[in-house]
């Protein structure tokens, strides 16, 4: 058995990883030619001013009496510069979103598993392609594109980290260092003849990283006086640098300025999602080369910002990924041809390179070009282009529309072939998928099902069959070698192959079933078929609309009534429904967006939990909410007290009874603690609720053995977690048991979607660890919140756990239904990815097929997990008791 659990684990991980192959693929291209405009840049060098956090209608909506937050980028829109919203993209978080801007692609999502501190593959940036760029800000982005540079040109002056603190009474002291430190700087080089000589060189980048506004709106809110306040405060400091900036080289004119965010931020200071607050973000550009305001034109756009900002009679440019934005651009006709001249060519190499990359890698007779963009078709338009730009004005605005279509052209063709072995792999995962799930079906019916076997001997069919499935591999082996496939192709091709071969050699027991299916009553066989059916697709639909776990829960209150067991267990039966519809609450909050709400939390638990630990918590949770708004920072005594509730809740419970109700209500008590201190409002309220849907369960569960007159039931008040199950009580699998696993997958689906804690991961929201720390840093507080989404699945798998101990049912095959209705789900997710639309749309699909396969590797890890917290003690002083029965 345990080789099946081990190879089961590799078949999953691979199964998880081909999204990496097929949807993650980094979309970077290298080897192209660069490519120049062959005029004079209207600018000698840029100042980029990245407001971290900031949302767009923060920047641009007006106050409640009518003035503007920002004066001076206002009026800079009003007169002299251009303004827009980029659109960022999912994941908002910040490095993706300067890689984005820096880099000028779109952050693979394969870089999560660095923290967003790197990029798994290497790129180039403007950055690395100026003569010196000069960067002041925080530690955590200004590294990332120094490292990346080559030479030493990229200049990094960086504050402490610890001044990046959630907890400081001024956080936007940090753009405030940002800014003093640029004009010393500017001050230095008047003195400085080495340094004064290259700041006057052309190609100069300065960046200015101000973080304050991102700090301030996760510690206090977007909405709040601090962030509002912060806001003015960037955009006096901008207008001063501009000044000095001017001053300093003599008022050339020469000086391109850029201020914008690389992400936005929710209502509850959060991002990492796809909320517009998060995804919209200000753009404001002026100086050398920078088209002047324009008045609105015809050119509409379908949301009304433009009336809610005031901005009606200013002309709105929104940008793009890959296309030069022409309206920015303040220049002659023929500089724009040759500008997007130039930018189709750069992305038609691109183009190029990904095509003899997949050309080689192709036998040649199987190989599908992609039409709209042949050989020829690419000559015709290099050749066009150039004659359109070099005979007027009026075909250089030809030219122009001629460019734009060709990048489109371009950017699908590089799609199609980013995209081209989609279909062939897919279809490899899927064949090994219905395999795999095939198998498993049979290994249950053949290991834990009351099937009999006639005796055979069918070596030699056995023997023929290992010799095709091998002839087959090899065949799969050498296309895929003729192709010169990368080695993980081989994986994902070849898995399939010993798969079906185990399948197939299972026809002994598929000729048992075969002959038993008479012997079953058809008819409650075919409703449970239509029944998991219907809850499989129950499960998915809810992964788009939680309220469908509502409904779920609604169905399983009336399980009681319809099963019979309420006439029979009427306290027990009433107990489940009021568990069921209380939890049923949850799905339909609000997934985040919650304000903390601590006299909420203290009000159930003193109710609830009149026990010391869960007191201190509720105190401390209500401490250090109350010291941080009135920024006296975090208590240190509150710090020691949760880091211990933290580290006590893992030992604690060891030290309990094992006996199954003594040890679960331990259990509860020190996770409750833990969740309450990582709460931010009503969450709070889930792991009890949940808790006692699950003793609820139990409880039910005891009572439908006892209906069912089982001989080998054991009383819960008596059963054990330590004690070893006998053998020889284990009972085989029946169609209860199904509902059972069903069960448990619906839970599983509640503890991640119920309240919404997933949000916490998906929206980076700080506010949850801040009795713990309020310095930021990412992977201890990403490790909290990870914690804080595990407690409900750690309550659900001890509950599963206490239920298969109960109903004397072997763990083994309890979990192998749950494997089947996970990778049905899986498959089925599989097949809803998509590779089109928006991209949060996109990311979505795929977050979905990841969650279940994760969920499928995970449990398996986490089931060792509760079955060590369950059934281990820890002695102290005293040898353990023995009991005889």
């Amino acid at each position: 058995m345990m080789i099946f659990f081990i190879v089961g684990l590799i078949v999953h991980v691979v199964f998880f990883l081909s999204i990496f192959d097929i949807y993650f693929t980094s979309p970077l291209v290298h080897g192209m030619t660069p490519q120049h405009v062959p005029l004079a840049p209207p600018a000698k060098r840029l100042v980029l001013f990245v407001a971290d956090g900031l949302r767009a209608d923060s920047l641009f909506k007006p106050d409640d009496n009518g003035t503007g937050r920002a004066p001076y980028l206002r009026s800079v829109i009003e007169e002299s510069g251009t303004w827009g919203v980029s659109h960022t993209r999912v994941p908002t978080e910040s490095r993706p979103g300067h890689v984005a801007l820096i880099a000028g692609f779109y952050e693979d999502v394969s870089a999560v598993a660095k923290g967003w501190k790197e990029n798994p593959v290497e790129f180039d940036s403007v950055f690395n392609e100026s003569r010196h760029t000069w960067c002041w800000g925080s530690p955590d982005i200004l590294p990332m594109f120094a490292k990346g540079a080559t030479g030493d040109h990229v200049h990094t002056y960086t504050y402490p980290p610890e001044r990046e603190d959630f907890a400081s009474t001024d956080a936007s002291r940090l753009d405030t260092w940002v800014f003093d430190e640029v004009k010393d700087f500017l001050n230095v080089a008047k003195s400085n003849e080495t340094l004064l000589n290259m700041l006057h060189e052309e190609q100069n980048v300065f960046f200015l990283h101000l973080l304050g506004i991102d700090t301030n709106g996760h510690a206090h809110r977007p909405m709040s006086k601090e962030y509002l306040e912060n806001i003015g405060l960037v955009d006096s400091g901008v207008a001063e640098f501009v000044s000095v900036m001017d001053d300093f080289y003599g008022h050339d004119g020469k000086t391109a300025y850029i201020f914008t965010s690389d992400h936005g931020m929710t209502n509850w200071g959060s991002h990492g999602a796809g909320h517009p607050s998060e995804t919209l973000t200000p753009l404001v550009a002026w100086g050398a080369g920078v088209q002047t305001a324009q008045r609105e034109g015809s050119h509409k756009y379908d949301d009304n910002y433009l009336k809610e900002w005031g901005l009606e009679t200013s002309m709105r440019v929104d940008v793009n990924q890959g296309v030069l934005p022409l309206n920015y651009l303040n220049n002659s006709q023929h500089f724009k041809a040759e500008s997007i001249y130039a930018n189709a060519i750069q992305i038609l190499e691109q183009f190029r390179v990904k095509m003899a990359q997949k050309k080689e890698t192709t036998i040649s007779f199987l190989f599908t070009p992609y039409q709209p963009l042949s050989d020829s078709k690419q000559m015709d338009f290099m050749r066009n282009a150039r004659n359109l730009i070099q005979k007027g004005q009026f075909d250089e605005a030809v030219s122009i529309r001629y460019c734009e279509d060709l990048i489109v052209q371009a950017m699908e063709g590089l799609s199609y072939y980013h995209t081209y072995d989609r279909l062939f792999l897919g279809s490899s995962v899927v064949l090994g998928f219905i395999g795999w799930t095939s198998y498993v079906v049979l290994f249950i019916l053949k290991t834990h099902a009351s099937l009999r076997k006639p005796p055979t001997n069918m070596h030699m069919v056995k023997r023929s069959l290992g010799q095709m499935f091998l002839c087959i591999g090899l065949l799969v082996a050498l296309f895929l070698m003729v192709q010169s496939s990368p080695w993980t192709y081989y994986i994902y091709c070849l898995l399939p192959v010993p798969v079906w071969f185990s399948v197939m050699r299972e026809f002994e027991t598929l000729a048992s079933l075969v002959r038993s299916v008479p012997s079953l009553p058809l008819s409650k066989c075919f409703g449970y078929f239509l029944l998991v059916t219907f809850g499989i697709e129950l499960l998915v639909v809810s992964f788009f609309y939680r309220a469908m776990l509502t409904l779920g829960l609604v169905v399983l209150a009336l399980w009681p009534m319809v099963s019979g067991l309420y006439t029979k267990a009427k306290v027990r039966s009433l107990s489940w429904m009021l568990s069921c519809l209380f939890l049923a609450v949850f799905p339909l909050l609000p997934v985040v967006g919650r304000e903390p709400d601590v006299n909420y939390v203290i009000l159930f638990v003193c109710i609830c939990f009149q026990m010391m630990q869960v007191v201190l918590c509720a105190y401390i949770l209500t401490s250090t909410h109350s010291s941080l708004q009135l920024k006296q920072g975090l208590p240190l005594f509150n710090q020691l007290v949760s880091w211990l509730t933290l580290v006590s809740s893992f030992l604690i419970p060891l030290l309990s009874s094992t006996r199954l109700f003594r040890r679960l209500l331990s259990i509860l008590m020190s996770l409750v603690c833990v969740y309450l201190l990582l709460s931010t409002g009503y969450e709070a309220l889930f792991p009890p609720v949940l808790s006692w849907l699950m003793f609820a369960w139990i409880n039910i569960e005891q009572e439908t053995m006892n209906t069912q007159g089982s001989s080998n039931r054991t009383e819960l008040s008596s059963t054990d977690f330590a004690e070893n199950i006998d053998i020889t009580k284990i009972r085989q699998l029946r169609l209860d048991d199904i509902r059972r696993s069903y069960f448990f997958v619906f839970f599983i689906i509640i503890a991640f979607f119920g309240c919404g804690n997933i949000a916490s991961i998906n929206s980076f929201d700080p506010a949850s660890v801040y009795c713990f720390l309020t310095v930021f840093n990412p992977f201890i507080m990403g490790g909290m919140l990870m914690w804080k989404v595990l407690i409900p699945f750690v309550i659900v798998m001890c509950t599963f756990e206490s239920i298969q101990v109960s109903t004397q049912l072997s763990s083994r095959s309890l979990f192998l239904v749950v494997l089947v209705i996970s990778d049905l789900m899986a498959l089925h997710f599989f097949f809803l990815v998509k590779d089109h639309g928006s991209w949060l749309d996109i990311g979505t699909s795929i977050s979905h097929y990841v969650i279940v396969m994760s969920m499928t590797i995970f449990l398996m890890l986490l089931s060792v997990m509760t079955h060590f917290l369950t059934s281990k003690r820890i002695l102290i002083g005293r040898k353990r008791k023995m009991h005889f029965r």
